[in-house]
């Protein structure tokens, strides 16, 4: 599932905040924002107004550009992983036996099944056999 903006930009506040070894309580009353809902807002349950944010972000001493380009960089990063794992997934039935190698596998991966379909071979055309000559009755042509 996609990572939604509100959680990105709370999880980078949370983040800052706890880098710069702040409360709670301390950014809430910098901010006027209460403690409940700057809470809310950290955990991705709220999605805060611009002027919230901006007055959050003054709380904690960083520039909104700086918070809303570190939540970009989240969702970016969440993106790619969400579309790595779906290409890593086998598809369909036929790859139910097949694993992905990982960094802990040593040496090359030898598969137990066919992992292909194996190409039908032609068969080889049939080389004459030679004709032995049948006897002729020579009564027969004599008779004629």
């Amino acid at each position: 599932m996609a990572v939604l903006m509100r959680e990105a930009i709370g999880g980078s506040l949370r983040r800052v905040r706890m880098a710069h070894r702040r409360t709670l309580r301390d950014v809430s009353r910098r901010a006027r924002v209460s403690l409940g809902y700057l809470s809310e807002v950290e955990r991705g349950r709220k999605e805060p107004s611009s002027e919230l944010l901006a007055a959050i972000c003054e709380a904690l001493d960083i520039a909104l550009s700086d918070l809303l380009a570190e939540a970009a960089e989240a969702i970016a990063a969440e993106t790619v992983a969400a579309e790595a794992a779906r290409l890593r997934r086998p598809i369909g039935l036929r790859h139910m036996d097949l694993r992905l190698a990982t960094a802990t596998d040593e040496g090359p991966l030898i598969p137990t099944t066919p992992v292909g379909p194996v190409a039908p071979v032609a068969p080889r055309p049939a080389t004459p056999q030679p004709v032995a000559p049948q006897p002729v009755a020579l009564a027969s042509v004599r008779a004629a």
